[in-house]
């Protein structure tokens, strides 16, 4: 079957998920060293055979508290600013991408910011704030109850040292998911937006083939027409959805233009 005339889909640039990720994880790191720093000299100063018989456990616990306050303060005092950067950076990158793309056709597209696109920049800016903040939070989270453990069972330090370095794995992996997933999803919302405002209401699914397991659904919706507006209803998710939308979702979407070249 005939595809109908699109134009090519507006794909993530890897050069601002790059950056994105590259903010996270100096705030990330930055976190590490300081808990790495702080609970290691704490333990060193009282060591778990000790501690029962002082008040070394006691400080140990205010000294990671006092980290997880901190720490959360300094995410929070950099979400906003860091989710703005990145709306505002894939906004730029979009607007300029297409424009260039339909110049090709003999399009010419001046940019006008939308109340809905406004909409749509502020609920970008705001999730990536959320998942920012989730950051230091899921952390400590996992961090406290450890120390506390390794305490407990008299461990060693070599021990806990051990454990804590899969915890700075797993948060420092979080972080560049979040910078390339968001990457993805916001990508797709402000495409959505621009089309819609310049009356491009259909548009073809393009499976990304990127994952090592794609989701079935989603491969076999590759090259079929969806509305813009209500998006594609997905069967195995059961309900509508649009490119990207899912977590770690890279698909994207060809808007239809009737009569382009």
């Amino acid at each position: 079957m005939k595809r109908p005339p699109s134009i090519r889909a507006l794909q993530p640039n890897a050069g601002i998920a790059a950056a994105y990720r590259k903010k996270l994880l100096n705030l990330v790191d930055e976190m590490i060293d300081s808990y790495r720093h702080w609970v290691i000299a704490a333990y060193r100063k009282h060591p778990p055979s000790t501690m029962a018989m002082d008040k070394g456990f006691d400080d140990l616990r205010k000294a990671i508290e006092k980290l997880g306050k901190r720490w959360t303060k300094q995410f929070e005092e950099m979400a906003w600013n860091l989710g703005e950067w990145f709306a505002v950076s894939i906004d730029k990158r979009n607007h300029n991408a297409l424009r260039k793309i339909l110049k090709q056709g003999g399009w010419t597209v001046q940019y006008q910011r939308t109340r809905k696109m406004n909409e749509v920049m502020s609920a970008i800016v705001a999730e990536n704030v959320s998942l920012i903040k989730t950051i230091p939070q899921q952390f400590h989270g996992q961090v406290e109850p450890m120390v506390m453990r390794s305490v407990a069972a008299g461990r060693d330090i070599g021990s806990l040292t051990k454990d804590l370095q899969k915890t700075f794995k797993v948060t420092r992996k979080r972080a560049a998911f979040i910078a390339r997933d968001q990457n993805n999803k916001a990508t797709n919302q402000l495409a959505r937006v621009r089309y819609m405002g310049m009356g491009l209401n259909e548009a073809i699914w393009m499976h990304s083939h990127a994952g090592k397991t794609p989701r079935p659904t989603h491969l076999a919706n590759h090259g079929k027409t969806f509305n813009v507006d209500t998006g594609w209803f997905d069967p195995y998710e059961r309900k509508w959805i649009l490119p990207g939308y899912l977590i770690n979702c890279r698909c994207t979407m060809r808007p239809v233009v009737k009569g382009f070249t």
